[in-house]
């Protein structure tokens, strides 16, 4: 079964190309990184409005068949930051360990973690994952978290996904 992983950046300047997206590279780097399972990059950059947003999300999960959608941007206070918003709008189920772990992390590296609203949520059989958008961020996040990603797309009986376990040891309990 292919792995198609989703990365989307959720951004007025970058989307309107005033500047380079360095968080989704960021996602991409971590996650080339990790895997030793080969698998196809979906990647778009999308403003800050809810609409677009779930029309990605939409698109990259039941068009483009992610198993795996990870997001950044979006997830502060202010008003354009609508991300997990438009996350739970599309999602059958939430999963907010996620989101309570990477603040966790976070904290011990910024106190202004508390205001970062990140989430998880799962549409159909694709695991949707909200990040920050400072690239620093993306791999703290992600180092937390990602342990337990292969697993849940295998409890979605998505692709298996292999890990270089010497960058990031996935769990999957023993049979």
């Amino acid at each position: 079964m292919e792995i198609k992983i989703g990365i989307l950046t959720a951004s007025d300047r970058a989307s309107a190309g005033v500047y380079k997206d360095l968080s989704g590279q960021a996602i991409i780097d971590t996650l080339n990184d990790y895997l030793s399972s080969s698998w196809t990059e979906i990647y778009e950059v999308v403003p800050d409005t809810q609409e677009s947003i779930e029309n990605a999300l939409i698109r990259m999960a039941d068009k483009d068949g992610c198993c795996l959608i990870v997001t950044t941007g979006g997830t502060g206070p202010a008003k354009r930051d609508v991300t997990p918003e438009a996350t739970e709008s599309v999602c059958d189920k939430m999963m907010p360990g996620f989101g309570e772990l990477m603040r966790q992390v976070s904290l011990k590296y910024v106190p202004t973690a508390i205001l970062s609203r990140q989430t998880a949520g799962i549409r159909n059989k694709t695991l949707i994952i909200n990040l920050p958008g400072k690239p620093k961020s993306i791999r703290e996040c992600l180092d937390a978290v990602f342990p337990a990603v292969p697993y849940c797309i295998d409890l979605l009986e998505g692709p298996y996904i292999e890990c270089n376990e010497e960058v990031i040891k996935p769990f999957r309990p023993k049979k």
